[in-house]
């Protein structure tokens, strides 16, 4: 796999031809999102920064661990719900408008890439901004599900000690202990962030869709993902397999690395904003 070195304008020409090829199919992850302030799971190696995400069976399983992650959750949802797009955000957009880019898939969760313009998306993982009820299947917008928090823990102080990936802070077990969590105002049952935990499964309609779109591009970029995650590397594998050229920009190892026709080893954001003003 040819590697870049550090020379953005030498960089941006290979890209260049690899967008004229025609429609592509981009694959996003965190690194797209840490210059929105958002933490990253993993280091510049593929390794966990911070403690393991939580999983899908303990949310599900533990009245505890709800409790937990969701006063972790309602301290650190103002990091996501009022975070910008970044440039790079901003110039997969324009691509997109351009007739460059034929689907987004993000493996994030927050909502910025149609912050950024974006149309074409699809929320591998889901969206933080929206809560379903386990129970009845409802839907609702995050912002009312925060001021109810809001309004059923009047006392909670803003005891956080540090952010976590994905709307989590770190924060005193004490807070966990006394936090009111909140219910569907339907039926009573349990309110889970409607996004895809650790240990559980993507929906097979998205994977699908993910598979059908990459059948017709021609070509995939991998931007800003160590790809550690199977959920996300099983798409460049099947383009690999599918012998369509892949290319990928992003800082550090990655799990796909032996399947890049060419990588970019820069900062993802600020390489696409030279890529923007590079094109005018």
């Amino acid at each position: 796999m040819p590697v870049s070195g550090s020379d953005t304008r030498q960089n941006i020409d290979p890209v260049l031809r690899f967008l004229d090829r025609g429609p592509i199919v981009v694959l996003t992850g965190a690194g797209l999102s840490t210059s929105s302030g958002i933490p990253a799971y993993r280091d510049r190696d593929g390794n966990w920064q911070h403690s393991k995400p939580i999983e899908h069976k303990e949310f599900i399983d533990s009245e505890d661990v709800r409790q937990r992650y969701w006063a972790r959750s309602f301290l650190g949802w103002p990091t996501v719900g009022l975070a910008k797009p970044t440039r790079g955000h901003e110039t997969l957009a324009h691509l997109e408008s351009l007739g460059r880019i034929a689907l987004t898939i993000t493996q994030n969760v927050d909502g910025l890439h149609q912050k950024a313009g974006s149309r074409s998306v699809l929320e591998l993982h889901g969206g933080l901004h929206r809560v379903a009820c386990l129970r009845c299947q409802r839907v609702l917008q995050r912002a009312a599900v925060q001021e109810w928090m809001r309004e059923a823990n009047p006392d909670i102080a803003p005891d956080v000690s540090g952010l976590a990936p994905d709307g989590d802070a770190f924060a005193s077990e004490s807070l966990y202990r006394s936090f009111c969590v909140p219910v569907c105002p339907d039926c009573e049952g349990v309110l889970k962030p409607d996004v895809v935990f650790f240990g559980d499964f993507v929906p097979r309609d998205r994977v699908d869709a993910c598979m059908t779109a990459i059948d017709s591009a021609r070509g995939v970029l991998v931007v800003g993902s160590s790809l550690m995650v199977y959920s996300g590397f099983r798409f460049i594998d099947y383009a690999h397999r599918q012998v369509k050229p892949i290319m990928a920009i992003n800082l550090g190892r990655t799990r796909a690395d032996h399947l890049f026709g060419t990588k970019i080893e820069q900062d993802c954001d600020e390489f696409l904003s030279c890529l923007r003003l590079q094109m005018g």
